[in-house]
This record gives C-alpha cells, structure tokens and sequence, in this order.
C-alpha cells in the first residue's frame, strides 16, 4: 500500500476517507478520496502544473503560507499519477 496519494502527496493516513474508492467501491490503495472517487480523477483534464498550482491554493486556503504549501507540492510531478503525464 501506498503511504501517501500519488496524484497530490498527501499522506492517506491523514485523508479523513482514508483513500479515494475505485469504480467498484472498493478502497483505493494509491490516491486520497479528495483527488479520487469512483474510480476516477477529481480533475482530470489538469496538467501536472495547474494541479501542482491548485494544490498550493487549497493549502493556502487552508491557512498554509504559500512558501509552506509550495514545498508541500514540489514533488508531485515525480508522483505515480504524473510520471508518464
């Protein structure tokens, strides 16, 4: 198992879900349930840059400092989800 979601990096044991869930219910193994559900891409069509970018602002939003979230973010393009992207 993964020990963190390799579409953002976020550790899954702090994913109130616990993982994302595939098309046939069950728990995902590899992403959080906010970038995953039913199997399937919360955003789907974003480039690695422009989620890397709206995951900076989520953490922003969240009460983060930009240079915080932005270090938080900077290994998302080595992600499984974004390797071959």
């Amino acid at each position: 198992m993964a020990h963190t979601c390799q579409s953002c990096g976020m550790p899954l044991n702090k994913d109130p879900q616990g993982g994302g869930y595939e098309a046939d219910g069950a728990k995902s193994t590899l992403y959080c349930s906010i970038c995953y559900d039913q199997g399937t891409f919360r955003h789907p069509d974003a480039t690695v840059q422009e989620f890397q970018q709206h995951c900076v602002e989520a953490l922003m939003r969240s009460g983060m400092p930009k240079i915080m979230a932005w270090l938080f973010t900077r290994g998302i393009p080595r992600l499984s989800r974004w390797k071959n992207a």
